[in-house]
């Protein structure tokens, strides 16, 4: 058995990409997708054809519009070919305005349902700020699932479990970039590797947590940089993958254990703990790396969206 299958023993299995025509290989259950990866999609040659036709089916609508048209489209492809939910990401220009947020969740949904996709298979992806899991909390009392996004802090997570979203993302591979710089040349890659990695030992951290106290909120591996932090991580409710690292999980047979198990931190003593606006922001500011690391993603996944924008009105 290789260690592709031998994971999805133990824990669900996520395709991270906007390139559908990868899936097939790899069989996950659900996918994943963001601005930057389909706009990496999009730029390849075999992808052109579905941008031009949905740049000419919605020609003359607003461009935020013809966005979330595209999105979409990718998303029914997915759809198509895997048997479970892909993640449909809300404009990250929106991830501090919660009413914006909250209508552009329903007309995505909408727009699922238009091509007649129920909502119970998307998800709503929601940049993990205050705003944003306020937004996604509505979301979910209207019947709208959604995975909160841009996940970097326990107090983030604990904020989405009290909200009672689907599911969170926290971010493995980008956290582990922020101590790996941070330490610079007096990083050990060996000393931070498989269950001591900073990444891995915050996806722990939720969801011991999240089993302990009963929190149905779906706890995701994201953001991986290697197959170490995924293998470290078996037995989490799921991790999404890059096309890359599911190929290499595919190619090896080392022997490959759950690393966490629901059953084990019913033994833990993990005191519950609550945030308010207030002690939320708070939290969030005494952890320099989740606050770096949730502005430069918003950051980078707008100036995405801008350029994905840009191939609309060119194409």
């Amino acid at each position: 058995m290789n260690q592709l299958d031998a994971l999805k023993q133990h824990t669900t299995v996520v395709a991270d990409t906007g390139d559908f025509k990868q899936l097939d290989a790899f069989k996950p259950q659900d996918a994943t997708t963001n601005p930057s990866l389909i706009l990496k999609a999009v730029q390849k040659p075999e992808y052109a054809p579905l941008l031009a036709a949905t740049v000419a089916q919605h020609r003359g609508q607003p461009l935020d519009g013809v966005m979330d048209h595209l999105l979409v489209r990718f998303g029914c492809e997915i759809l198509s070919i895997i048997p479970g939910r892909v993640s449909t990401e809300v404009d990250a220009r929106l991830s501090f305005d919660t009413e914006a947020t909250v209508a552009r969740g329903q007309r995505l949904i909408a727009l699922y349902q238009a091509q007649g996709i129920a909502k119970e298979r998307v998800l709503i992806k929601v940049a993990a700020t205050w705003e944003g899991i306020q937004a996604a909390a509505r979301l979910e009392q209207l019947g709208i699932h959604t995975n909160l996004t841009l996940l970097f802090s326990f107090c983030q997570a604990v904020a989405c479990g009290q909200a009672k979203v689907q599911l969170i993302s926290p971010f493995v591979g980008r956290i582990y970039d922020w101590y790996k710089k941070s330490a610079g040349a007096a990083w050990v890659e060996a000393d931070h590797a498989g269950a001591k990695d900073p990444g891995v030992q915050s996806v722990a951290q939720i969801y011991h947590y999240y089993k302990k106290h009963g929190i149905a909120t779906e706890v995701m591996g994201a953001s991986f940089r290697n197959v170490g932090q995924i293998t470290a991580l078996a037995g989490c409710d799921l991790l999404t993958i890059s096309p890359d690292l599911l190929a290499l999980l595919a190619a090896a047979d080392a022997p490959l254990a759950a690393g966490l198990s629901a059953k084990a931190t019913q033994k833990m003593d993990i005191p519950a703990v609550h945030f308010d606006e207030k002690s939320f922001r708070f939290a969030l500011n005494e952890d320099a790396m989740a606050t770096e690391k949730l502005a430069e993603g918003i950051r980078a996944f707008c100036v995405d969206a801008v350029k994905l924008e840009h191939l609309l009105l060119a194409a």
